[in-house]
């Protein structure tokens, strides 16, 4: 029996430290490691699930190759996949040129081998390549923009918040390694204010909860924001010495003040005071903001308004307060802090000559014309269940010659390849990671030898480099030398400049950075132009073309926009995180939907039956981009005109989400604009 220190590369907050017991080749136990302080209660459901994932009789143990003109698929040799790969590769590196091959990478995992696929295609001679997110782009450029980088304070601090907003975001379900700190916060005395239109469970806990409609979040914050200018809840010195902006904001202001963002949000005035008294009153004051409101059109200069209200009150820059987006500072592998990730075509990186938006995924696939795309390699993604219009994402794919899959189960976007390679769990080889909640450095540390005829993708790139017959000193260079040991070199290398970490300090438990702040701008230095907080940012107007200063804009796809949507498609769509689930991962696995993890959809009981729905009658969900069919499960927690389906779920059980979502992008960072969708519902057949 051996215990080994690991941890889970999932994009997730917590980025959980674990130990691991095994014997005989077997998980016996998962435990917490006291060492992290954000997740010192233990994993999650879904951590507990790897001791099933790793040995699911679903899983992928070998190469798979779809039978010609079938959906079946038959089990292949890795010398066979592996030459098939290459004779396509290099037949489309001559004709018509290696950008005819995309390269897919999500974020389903983390780690610094994952990096290792641009070194193949950089030998290649170039590819086709994705940017943006789908993830959290807006929200990120809007705080780079704002407050110069990403980074907050320690999760452990906010213990010392008196105020605590959760501004969509619902962390009992999402984070819930975040919920003991609001909890020994509350006991100490701080209040809990909650924005979200849903009733969640951190709803459940709030002295304060406000429903806005969907996707006006931007009218809400400036509305209070409004309040602290007429109140003068405002703290002039920091915005004397620190804020660049706040005279011409307050200009904006006045055209908004929180009756008129009432109207605008649905929501009464009072409430907007409310928070605005809480914010200006409270001290000191947290507001933790949630990746799903940043997927609207105009998410970005949402997300600006709403960090104004920290800095128009100063709480920036000390214990208990600030604004909890995205800590970084773990990300010290990065050659650049806060990398505009998100290049758009005319400014390719790395090995990509050529690149698609991953918000416009299908349709952009279908465009490309110079050269047209022939392949594609996807890993760590599932593109078919996650990126917007699942339905033309379908057809680009089919429009393919040649579709590779690397992924540990049959997912929706496996079913559509001719070839998938199976992959490694996290568990399988070791590997780096850092977070984006908490700040440690991590070992993810091998534990089990991979089943079957399973190579991690390490090996599998080099292998493939070599079939190439790519120039052996380059393979060498790039890519870890066969066998565990090879792999710790490699890391080993990477870990060298920064003191204090080594492969032998992780196996015992995480580190944290050097230089890592557990009070985020405590020096109140500010990495932007001016050096201050910008209210008024240049780079906004200048880079992303919109107003620079945070202002309000309708959702393209709003009920109170009228348009042929609005009037065909009066719902708004809304698709959640579930705790039971990170997107479209674990819900395959009998463990998880033992739990009661079952695709429905929520509804206001007013809506359900003005449309003549009863609790759990079969329902479709529908606009003119596609249809998802569930039952319906009345929820009197939701805002009246929503309906909400939780995101993940396969095709199989009644079609992914975002076979409804339009494949458009947020007003900065190249994010997907999602959640902009507006649906109808009505009784399904059967």
């Amino acid at each position: 029996m051996a215990i080994f220190t690991t941890a889970c590369p999932r994009n997730c907050y917590s980025t959980c430290t674990m130990r691991v017991e095994v014997e005989g080749g077997r998980i016996r136990r998962i435990e917490p490691h006291p060492d992290n302080a954000a997740t010192p209660e233990g994993v999650c459901l879904k951590g507990l699930s790897y001791a099933e994932r790793v040995v699911s009789p679903d899983r992928v143990l070998t190469p798979l190759r779809r039978r010609p003109g079938t959906a079946r698929f038959e089990p292949i040799a890795w010398e066979s996949a592996l030459d098939l790969i290459a004779g396509h590769l290099e037949r489309l590196a001559r004709d018509p040129g290696p950008q005819s091959v995309l390269h897919y990478a999500g974020s389903g995992t983390k780690g610094l081998l994952k990096g290792l696929g641009a070194a193949f295609w950089r030998m290649y001679g170039g590819c086709t390549t994705t940017y943006g997110d789908l993830c959290w782009p807006a929200g990120l450029e809007a705080t780079r923009l704002t407050l110069g980088e990403n980074e907050h304070n320690a999760p452990w601090d906010l213990v010392n918040a008196r105020l605590i907003v959760l501004w969509g975001k619902n962390p009992a379900e999402t984070n819930v390694h975040q919920m003991p700190f609001i909890e020994e916060a509350r006991r100490r005395g701080a209040r809990l204010i909650v924005v979200d239109p849903r009733r969640t469970q951190s709803a459940e806990q709030a002295d304060l909860l406000i429903r806005p409609r969907p996707g006006t979040d931007g009218a809400l914050a400036l509305g209070a924001a409004h309040h602290l200018v007429q109140r003068d809840l405002l703290d002039h010195r920091f915005i004397e010495e620190r804020v660049l902006g706040f005279a011409e904001l307050r200009e904006v202001l006045s055209d908004l003040p929180p009756g008129k963002a009432a109207s605008i949000c649905d929501v009464p005035a009072a409430r907007i005071e409310e928070l605005a008294e809480a914010i200006g009153s409270i001290e000191p004051a947290t507001i933790c903001a949630g990746f799903g409101m940043q997927r609207y059109t105009q998410s970005g200069q949402a997300m600006r308004a709403i960090i104004a209200l920290l800095a128009l009150t100063g709480n920036i820059g000390k214990p208990g307060a600030g604004w909890q987006f995205a800590n970084l500072q773990s990300s010290i592998f990065d050659e650049v802090r806060d990398p505009l990730a998100f290049y758009p075509p005319e400014e390719p990186v790395g090995p990509a000559r050529q690149s698609i938006s991953t918000a416009r995924l299908g349709r952009d696939m279908l465009a490309s014309a110079d050269p047209p795309l022939r392949m594609i390699w996807v890993e760590r993604g599932n593109p078919l269940s996650q990126n917007p219009e699942t339905n033309r994402v379908r057809e680009a794919f089919r429009a393919l010659e040649f579709r590779v899959v690397v992924d540990q189960f049959l997912t929706d976007t496996a079913r559509e390849a001719d070839l998938v390679l199976p992959a490694k769990t996290f568990l399988e080889q070791s590997d780096v990671i850092g977070a984006y909640w908490h700040p440690y450095v991590q070992l993810k540390q091998k534990v089990l030898e991979p089943p079957g005829e399973v190579k991690p993708e390490s090996e599998v790139w080099t292998l493939l480099a070599r079939r190439m017959g790519f120039p052996e000193a380059e393979i060498e260079a790039a890519f870890p030398a066969p066998g565990d040991a090879g792999v710790e070199a490699w890391l080993e290398r990477r870990l060298e400049p920064f003191e204090g970490l080594s492969l032998e300090r992780l196996r015992q438990a995480p580190a944290l950075p050097p230089g890592h702040r557990e009070v985020a701008f405590a020096d109140r230095a500010f990495p932007t132009p001016s050096g201050r907080i910008e209210l008024l940012s240049r780079e906004a107007r200048d880079r992303w073309g919109v107003d620079p200063l945070p202002t309000y804009e309708e959702p393209q796809e709003s009920t109170s926009r009228p348009s042929p949507e609005s009037s065909r498609f009066p719902l708004q769509l809304l698709t959640p995180n579930t705790k039971d689930r990170i997107h479209s991962q674990f819900g395959n696995l009998r463990m998880i939907r033992d739990a009661g993890s079952a695709p429905a959809a929520d509804v206001h009981p007013e809506d359900a039956r003005a449309r003549g729905i009863a609790p759990g009658d079969p329902v479709r969900i529908f606009n003119e981009r596609g249809e998802i069919r569930t039952i319906a499960r009345f929820d009197l927690g939701l805002r009246p005109g929503c309906v909400s389906v939780t995101n993940g779920f396969w095709a199989a059980e009644g079609g992914a989400v975002n076979a409804c979502s339009k494949g458009r992008e947020t007003d900065m960072g190249h994010g997907a604009a999602f959640h902009d969708a507006l649906v109808e519902m009505e009784r399904a057949g059967g």
